[in-house]
């Protein structure tokens, strides 16, 4: 091994500083990096300002940043993983490529690099747990099953929660996170613990619009805090005297959600996971019943089955277009097998929000992602995926805020490294034993790499997630998931004030009002409108039958991932047959997660894609100048910015 790796020589860097990436679709993907992952830089060609990184800044921020955390790279390595990046082949999750290398690492640690969680809803501190890290910028996966929530106390009688705004308050909620997890905490004890209830004050906490620093975004305001407290406490009265039945635990959890995301930048990705005979719980979200109320909106649900007789014709219903499908996790089988056929043995029972990780109650998902359509060889493929998966390790050994977490993530050391650009490659003969090698090579890599740093091996390692804003990025299809349209304009939403609208306009994009829904125009956010296009050799969505996409979905389940993988099946209502036939045959065996989506000519205006024809995307281009530089300042840009990972919002997290 050479020298270890501490930083960039001027001489290496110099071979990338004035190479211009070949971002994905054509230039797009650089407006969305521009748009999403470039920090704030000093202006060296000025006495003073700012502007955004390029490229090369960000990947060398990230990987000097995670040299500084114990990923310990030599200087080849360091460099081989730069060049890797650069090109495409490999990157870290959306929230590495924004937060390696700050000071954020050091105030938050490994919290501040990963994303999702998931949490057992068996003790009340779990709420706490949920409201804390949505206000971080994470996603939660959480238990309705019933033999958790049966083990929260009965809610106490007689409980009055009063907010008033005065300074003689029995409780001033301080203006930061754990002022609002407070609050929330000393809400729930007094319904489930004390009998006692308090008076609130809100007098300290910053108003509407001003920014924060840190993970970003801007500040919702008190209003948002005291009116969800007061849904929560309206759900707790309900149930007085009462245990918390799941459609309860769920409105409590959903409302929290609203909460972090109302007034702010901010998502919040939730999925609830509940049982497949809880009659309320599968109804929570048929909407054509009415009287549902909006804060459900905040989670995709699930069910747990174990065997395909469990999924009752209750559940079913919700395929019809009258409600939400539900999705299946099939925790028997995330718990007995790696990848299919072989035997494991994990203590998870439950799944980070886009169902790709498998999770003991307080583990988090560690992700990284490779760029199938942009790897040249095998021995390519087998090298990116063992220097990610350094940073990935380091990452497990790095301190976390809560202490459940850190010691359940030391144990399992779980990471997800997932393949994009499946539908890019699948024509392909050899794309079964890539994969295969692959994944045992980095099974003997995580034997090593664990012998030399004294911790345990991962208990999986390999996932596919759904990707989003980074397949982009990489101009591939995301995770297994086809192409939507072999040519079609993808609009892109973005803050009116952002400085990329001026320079798109000079590049020569349509730039759109946004329209709201009522059809009033959306003066906060503007729409640009960029031509794509696919390869003729990638496969697309409507080349896909729902019973293609459940086989790929087994295939990859097969040669790739030991956690789960990310999909959401589109289908048609006429196929419903033929998916319960499938299922029937083969979910104990080859199903651990999998969601549903009705296929729907919904004739949205400025819909995220639509599709055109090649005369239309030539048309196009011929108006538009090629993308190779962005020059953003950003001296009018204050705090962070803080913009989703998954542009349909499924699983908006960086």
């Amino acid at each position: 091994m050479s020298e270890l790796f501490t930083t960039f020589s001027d001489s290496f860097l110099d071979n990338y500083r004035n190479k211009v990436p070949n971002f994905g679709f054509e230039g797009f993907g650089y407006i969305v990096y521009k748009r999403t992952y470039a920090r704030t830089v000093p202006d060296l060609t000025k006495e003073s300002g700012t502007r955004l990184e390029e490229w090369w800044e960000t990947i060398r921020r990230c990987i000097e940043g995670a040299q500084k955390i114990g990923a310990k790279y030599s200087n080849q390595e360091a460099e081989m993983l730069f060049d890797h990046m650069f090109n495409f082949r490999g990157l870290y999750s959306g929230r590495m490529l924004w937060q390696l290398g700050t000071s954020t690492v050091d105030r938050f640690g490994a919290n501040s690099l990963l994303a999702c969680w998931y949490v057992s809803t068996r003790e009340p501190k779990a709420f706490d747990f949920i409201f804390e890290n949505l206000m971080l910028g994470g996603g939660l996966g959480f238990s309705v099953r019933k033999e958790h929530i049966h083990e929260l106390p009965k809610i106490k009688k007689n409980v009055k929660i009063i907010h008033q705004s005065t300074k003689d308050a029995d409780f001033i909620v301080p203006d930061k996170r754990e002022g609002w997890v407070k609050l929330l905490h000393n809400v729930l004890d007094s319904y489930f613990n004390t009998g006692i209830g308090f008076t609130y004050s809100t007098l300290l906490i910053r108003p509407y619009g001003e920014p924060i620093s840190g993970f970003g975004g801007t500040a919702s305001g008190p209003g948002i805090l005291v009116d969800g407290i007061s849904k929560i406490c309206n759900v707790l009265k309900s149930r007085e005297g009462k245990k918390l039945r799941s459609v309860d635990v769920l409105d409590i959890i959903n409302i929290i959600g609203s909460i972090v995301v109302a007034g702010n930048v901010r998502r919040s990705a939730q999925i609830a996971i509940g049982d497949p005979d809880d009659y309320l719980y599968i109804r929570a979200k048929r909407w054509d019943l009415g009287n549902i109320p909006n804060w459900r909106a905040m989670s995709n649900n699930s069910i747990d089955a174990d065997s395909y007789e469990q999924i009752s014709d209750d559940i079913w219903k919700g395929y019809d277009g009258n409600g939400e499908p539900y999705g299946f996790i099939n925790t028997k089988l995330m718990q007995t097998q790696g990848r299919l056929g072989e035997k494991i043995n994990d203590d998870c029972e439950g799944v980070n929000p886009c169902g790709e990780i498998s999770l003991e109650s307080y583990e988090c998902c560690n992700l990284s992602e490779v760029f199938l359509n942009n790897i040249q060889s095998k021995e390519q493929l087998i090298e990116v995926t063992k220097l990610l998966f350094k940073t990935q390790k380091a990452i497990c050994l790095l301190p976390f805020i809560h202490k459940e977490t850190e010691k359940i993530v030391r144990k399992n050391m779980r990471i997800g490294l997932s393949v994009s650009g499946i539908c890019q490659v699948l024509g392909t003969d050899d794309l079964d034993n890539w994969l295969d090698d692959t994944y045992k090579a980095l099974r003997k890599f995580d034997k090593a790499l664990s012998r030399e740093w004294n911790c345990n091996e991962s208990i999986k390692i390999t996932t596919v997630k759904p990707s989003g804003t980074l397949s982009l990025l990489a101009g591939s299809t995301p995770g297994v998931h086809a192409g939507i349209y072999e040519f079609f304009i993808r609009r892109v939403r973005i803050s009116s004030d952002n400085p990329l609208i001026d320079q798109c306009k000079k590049l020569g994009f349509t730039i759109e009002d946004a329209i709201q829904f009522d059809g009033s125009i959306d003066r906060t956010t503007k729409i640009i409108c960029i031509p794509n296009r696919y390869d003729k050799n990638t496969f697309l969505a409507k080349h896909m039958t729902a019973i293609d996409q459940l086989e790929l979905l087994k295939r990859i389940q097969t040669h790739w991932s030991d956690n789960s993988v990310s999909i959401t099946i589109y289908y048609k209502k006429e196929e419903l047959p033929k998916i319960k036939d499938w299922l029937k045959e083969n979910y104990e065996t080859s199903v651990k997660t999998v969601s549903f989506l009705l296929h729907n000519e919904h004739g949205f205006k400025q819909a995220p894609y639509e599709e055109i024809s090649e005369k239309e995307y030539l048309d196009f281009k011929k108006k538009i100048k090629p993308i190779s530089s962005l020059y953003i300042s950003t001296e009018s840009i204050s705090g962070d910015l803080d913009l989703p990972e998954c542009a349909s919002g499924v699983c908006p997290i960086k």
